[in-house]
């Protein structure tokens, strides 16, 4: 009689054979709770010394907290929040978006030098307190009239530094993406510093135009307000 191994059995053939000098890690996208705000915070001012402009930085997590979750996933500002950890994740619950899962081969674990800052709570209250914060994405329902259907327009994303590489902000885009899909959405656009070639050249290999023919035009500050005395 020919001998059978299981599925399992040949998975883990598989995969000790494949992590020969690497090692794994868990990653995974979920959607963002009021517990999240803190990490938050902290991703955007990451963020905003990255590109330059911790001067326009004036967000508090009290800010963020009265703004991101009054209306439900999708509808409004929405926030995935990216995690990874040593050790396969715990099941959460979250009805409105089921979790989307990926192990990453790397070489060798990066430091993490403020893996204790960004501990994921919510992970925590759940048992689970191996697991830290390693980005973020925010995006907005969007319009396209010429063909008279929604998008998602993608405001902020941003993977911390130690974790970039990974192709862990290409799953943050693609999770925007597939969630655009599902929901019968036109298309998922955002904005790129013109200095910031190297994410131009990313966005293009992931099939994105970047469309230079456009410019940004925003109405803040003193300029926004003389319009709530303006006469038309």
């Amino acid at each position: 009689m020919a001998s059978t191994t299981s599925a399992a059995a040949l998975a883990s053939i598989a995969t000790s054979t494949t992590l020969v000098g690497q090692h794994q890690l868990y990653s995974r996208i979920r959607l963002a709770t009021p517990a999240d705000v803190p990490h938050i915070h902290k991703l955007i001012y990451q963020m905003a010394v990255f590109q330059n402009e911790t001067h326009l930085f004036t967000a508090t997590e009290s800010s963020l907290a009265s703004t991101l979750f009054n209306s439900p996933p999708f509808q409004s500002f929405t926030v995935f929040i990216l995690e990874v950890s040593s050790k396969p994740f715990k099941n959460i619950h979250s009805p409105a978006f089921l979790p989307i899962e990926r192990t990453v081969l790397v070489d060798h674990v990066a430091a993490d030098p403020e893996a204790e800052t960004f501990k994921s709570v919510v992970a925590n209250e759940d048992g689970d307190d191996n697991v830290t914060v390693a980005g973020f994405v925010l995006f907005v329902p969007s319009y396209t009239t010429f063909a008279g259907k929604p998008g998602f327009h993608v405001e902020d994303l941003l993977v911390r530094e130690c974790y970039r590489r990974k192709s862990f902000g290409k799953m943050l885009l693609s999770a925007v993406a597939e969630q655009a899909v599902k929901m019968g959405f036109k298309r998922v656009e955002w904005s790129v510093l013109e200095w910031n070639v190297n994410a131009i050249k990313f966005y293009e290999e992931m099939g994105a135009k970047v469309l230079t023919e456009w410019r940004v035009c925003r109405l803040t500050g003193d300029a926004l307000e003389a319009y709530g005395d303006a006469n038309y």
